[in-house]
């Protein structure tokens, strides 16, 4: 039994598993950021809903980035309050790595398709990586600005995420291919969470810190006058 959490985009998400089986989904979007308000009221729902117990599980799953500074924020204290509390493991996996297991759970893909999970950052920045479906590899995560010419290496280009759309202003190859898969959801973690969980490839719940990737940088308010 796992409880998982994705808070790093517009996206609050909850979902718990069973043996890889989704027994609950709660999830909404706002451009207002609403994880404060709804992360633990999405929780306890969750329970409620399946008949479970805080006390049932098994391990706790958290999104950890990059993404929304005060999101990310709020999901880890929140994931590692929890694992904490019931002595129980911490896992975790990037908002690209699930975003890829969306991808690759929507549907099949050629033998040369290289999948581009982006994460919306400012302007025409994206926090994103490259997966080489043939090889397995992934490349680092970084903080990339978008600019003319880029993906013209060969093979079949696949971009999802609430970044792609600036990718996709800029690139009109027959090779470039463009999901409707906006944000990573607690829902992406059905695999990933059990894998880790059988490896043991847990986080330490003292020490773990979101993957901010970019230091914080706070914004002066606009004025109203």
């Amino acid at each position: 039994m796992i409880l998982a959490l994705e808070t790093s985009t517009k996206n609050c998400s909850v979902a718990l598993f069973k043996d890889q089986e989704l027994l609950q989904l709660i999830e909404a979007q706002s451009d207002q950021y609403i994880h404060s308000e709804k992360l633990h009221l999405f929780i306890a729902e969750a329970l409620k809903k399946a008949e479970i117990k805080a006390d049932q599980l098994e391990a706790i799953a958290v999104g950890s980035g990059p993404g929304s500074y005060t999101g990310l924020r709020i999901g880890v204290a929140s994931a590692k309050a929890l694992a904490y509390s019931l002595s129980i493991p911490l896992i975790s996996a990037k908002g690209t790595e699930l975003l890829v297991a969306a991808a690759l759970e929507s549907q099949e893909f050629p033998d040369d398709a290289i999948l581009h999970p982006m994460i919306d950052a400012r302007r025409m920045e994206v926090y994103t990586a490259a997966y080489n479906l043939a090889t397995n590899q992934w490349t680092e995560v970084e903080a990339k600005i978008l600019e003319e010419g880029a993906y013209s290496d060969a093979g079949q280009h696949y971009f999802f995420g609430d970044g792609a759309p600036k990718a996709q202003e800029m690139l009109e190859s027959e090779r470039h291919h463009f999901l409707n898969i906006p944000f990573p959801s607690a829902s992406n973690f059905r695999q990933l969470a059990s894998q880790k969980l059988e490896a043991k490839a847990f986080e330490d719940v003292a020490y773990f810190e979101p993957f901010y990737l970019k230091e914080f940088a706070a914004q002066k308010p606009k004025s109203v006058f």
